[in-house]
């Protein structure tokens, strides 16, 4: 249990969402595991009273969702593929990062996003705590320390590899539950006018659009701008500059640098006062959010029910960590969906966390005859669909769950 904010330390907490208990989203389990006993977490949703920062109560030991055959890669999709390579694109220009220039990122994964830095010029460091994912990481070239950002590592990457001009996080700073040891070892680890850039999807987008299945035990902490602007100031931080980004349904690209380094772009202000006109982190606005979202779960499983009872043949299409949280906590279950595809190898052959769907291929749509996809992976929809052309050929529909339940 969380019983502290991670920004402010406060004790003061209010739940507003409850999820129920869930297994972790990532945790895809192999036929022979199948009999065995499954944890169940809570996931639960608090905003502090005092500086109004989201996160959730509970906390699962990071070695359990990062360190068993963790099975998430970052370059399934061609779009996920080029937004990496742009972001690199767009800090090497920003920053007129050369040769000498070293760019460390957290949560490095694979290694896509190191690799445009590295196509530009740049030397580049990954750390990353799942040693089957590092493992390919460095087998595409992106040399990948194991191990989880803090806890000395900035000590010991300072000593191999110098201080880093630019340091990336990458949905990776709302994983950590010690933020206050974050900045700590990225204060060590930045070089003189250093950048710290993290991506993270926005808050503001979460409620505008409904993407509650982002919420899972990963997720940590739901970011907004207003919370983090003390908590980066007494860190001898400051936000520098925003980008608004597409990925994952809306995201922020925030870049934060050492007091008086940048002079904050005038987006930055905007932003914040925006957050504080719409009053997005009111009670009122919090408890509507999770009266949408019972809404949502009654709207989707009505609406494949009245699918099944017309005789529809239903799949899954992607499986992405949020579509766990989705299914879970509506209760879609394998009388629903006769299995999910994935394009994932580290997934297909596997079951679905709590719900126990089989992981197939996106061929099997056609060979199983499916009428109708749920499309869980939504904020890729436009290029899975594209994907799908003898699906949609033979007269495929696709359930699209968020914003609300809907056929395309």
């Amino acid at each position: 249990m969380k019983v502290n904010c991670r920004l402010c330390d406060s004790k003061k907490m209010t739940q507003f969402l409850d999820l129920g208990h869930q297994p972790p989203s990532d945790q895809f389990v192999r036929a022979e595991r199948l009999d065995n006993n499954i944890t169940y977490y809570p996931l639960r949703v608090v905003s502090c009273d005092q500086c109004k920062f989201v996160q959730l109560d509970h906390v699962v030991d990071p070695e359990i969702l990062y360190q068993d055959d963790y099975p998430y890669v970052s370059s399934t999709t061609n779009a996920g593929r080029s937004h990496f390579d742009s972001f690199a694109g767009s800090v090497v220009e920003k920053y007129k990062l050369s040769k000498d220039d070293m760019v460390i990122d957290i949560g490095s994964n694979v290694g896509v996003l190191l690799d445009g830095f590295k196509r530009r010029g740049t030397k580049v460091l990954g750390i990353d705590p799942a040693p089957n994912i590092a493992a390919i990481a460095e087998s595409n070239g992106i040399p990948t320390k194991v191990a989880f950002f803090g806890h000395g590592v900035a000590d010991m990457v300072k000593e191999t590899h110098g201080h880093a001009k630019v340091i990336t996080g990458s949905n990776v700073f709302a994983h950590i539950n010690d933020l206050n040891k974050v900045m700590e070892e990225v204060d060590t680890l930045l070089d003189e006018k250093g950048v710290f850039i993290i991506e993270v999807p926005y808050l503001r987008h979460l409620f505008d659009f409904m993407e509650y299945d982002t919420i899972y035990h990963e997720h940590l902490s739901y970011i907004s701008l207003m919370p983090l602007v003390p908590f980066f100031k007494k860190k001898g931080f400051e936000i520098s500059h925003l980008d608004e980004v597409k990925i994952h349904g809306g995201s922020l690209r925030i870049h934060i640098s050492r007091i008086g380094d940048y002079t904050p772009t005038p987006i930055v202000e905007e932003m914040i006062t925006s957050e504080e006109r719409d009053g997005i982190h009111e009670q009122e606005n919090l408890e509507n959010f999770a009266r949408k979202v019972k809404k949502n779960r009654d709207d989707l499983i009505k609406l494949i029910h009245n699918l099944k009872a017309d005789g529809k043949r239903i799949a899954g299409v992607s499986a992405p960590a949020k579509g766990m949280t989705l299914l879970n906590y509506c209760g879609v279950s394998k009388d629903d969906l006769e299995f999910v595809t994935e394009k994932c190898e580290l997934k297909i052959g596997r079951f679905t966390p709590g719900s126990n769907i089989p992981v197939m291929r996106d061929e099997d749509l056609i060979s199983h005859e499916i009428d109708y996809a749920l499309l869980l992976a939504w904020n890729f929809k436009d290029e899975i669909i594209k994907n799908l052309p003898e699906f949609r050929e033979r007269g495929g529909k696709f359930i699209i769950p968020i914003p609300e339940p809907h056929i395309v």
